[in-house]
This record gives C-alpha cells, sequence and structure tokens, in this order.
C-alpha cells in the first residue's frame, strides 16, 4: 500500500473545491447567458421583455406618447450613479425571482418603492410645467402622483 504524504491528503479539499466551484461558475455562467443577462446592463427596453411576462407593457409602451422620448429605464429607475444600478439589481432579482416561482400578480403592479422613483422622474421631466402644483405640495400624497391622471402616457390606453 502506497504511503500518502500529508501535502497529498492536503490537496483534496483543495481540488474539491475547484471543482465546486468550476461546476457552480459553469451553470451561473450558461444561466446568465440563456437569460440574455447581458442585455439587463443596457437602456435598451427590448431587455424588459426577457421574461416574457412584461410583453403586455412593451408593446403598450410602444403605442404610448412617450414611447419616442423614455425608454423603461428613463421613467422607472434612478437617472444616474449607484442608485440607478443598485434599482436595477433589486428589480433584477426581484422580478426574476417572482418569474422562476410564478409568484407574481397579473396584471403586473408597481410597488410603491418603485412609484416613487416613477414619481421622482416625472416631475425630473416636467418639473418646470408643474412647478406651481408641486411648490404647493401637491404631490405630497400619493393619490395625487402624476399617474394618476396621465397613465397613458407610459403605456397606452389603461386597462
Amino acid at each position: 500500500m502506497p504511503n500518502r504524504s500529508p501535502s497529498h491528503r492536503s490537496r483534496r479539499p483543495a481540488l474539491v473545491v475547484c471543482a465546486l466551484v468550476g461546476i457552480l461558475g459553469g451553470i451561473g455562467s450558461y444561466t446568465f447567458w440563456q437569460a440574455q443577462g447581458a442585455s439587463y446592463f443596457s437602456n435598451d427596453p427590448r431587455a424588459c421583455v426577457n421574461c416574457h411576462i412584461m410583453r403586455e407593457q412593451y408593446d403598450s409602451w410602444q403605442k404610448a406618447s412617450h414611447h419616442a422620448h423614455a425608454t423603461c429605464v428613463d421613467c422607472h429607475l434612478p437617472p444616474h450613479g449607484l442608485a440607478k444600478w443598485l434599482a436595477k439589481a433589486e428589480n433584477g432579482f426581484w422580478h426574476s425571482t417572482r418569474f422562476t416561482l410564478q409568484d407574481f400578480h397579473e396584471p403586473i403592479r408597481i410597488h410603491d418603492k418603485n412609484a416613487r422613483v416613477l414619481q421622482e422622474n416625472c416631475l425630473r421631466c416636467h418639473g418646470a410645467l408643474v412647478a406651481d402644483l408641486a411648490h404647493h405640495g401637491a404631490f405630497a400624497d400619493v393619490s395625487n402622483h402624476c399617474v394618476r391622471c396621465h397613465a397613458a402616457v407610459g403605456h397606452g390606453a389603461p386597462r
């Protein structure tokens, strides 16, 4: 029986760890490629329909008045920097989790946090137009958000 040295035995856990990292890395890379993961780093609205459940929103956006002026990212994410990328990561995580587990509301609804981002983006683009309303606190009440009356500008006629 061959005599195994201590150095030979200490390499076995390292090989197991390397194999597991390789397998997980391969599965992760394949999943990223299959899910068109790189597209989510862009501002291209077509990335929003990769998972298929956003098709109705994408189609209605193409018919809406803001189609030529704003993409999904322009309205639904903070405009720059770390806040934009954190929101993109958080939304991506929850969207993919909900889609994978088939645990999402039909029709899709915007949540409070994202509704606040949407409102901030409305005011960022149209602030001069609504300055008097904003100055008098008209938007302090969530029921007075822009999309209450202007729901069709982003996604066409409401249901």
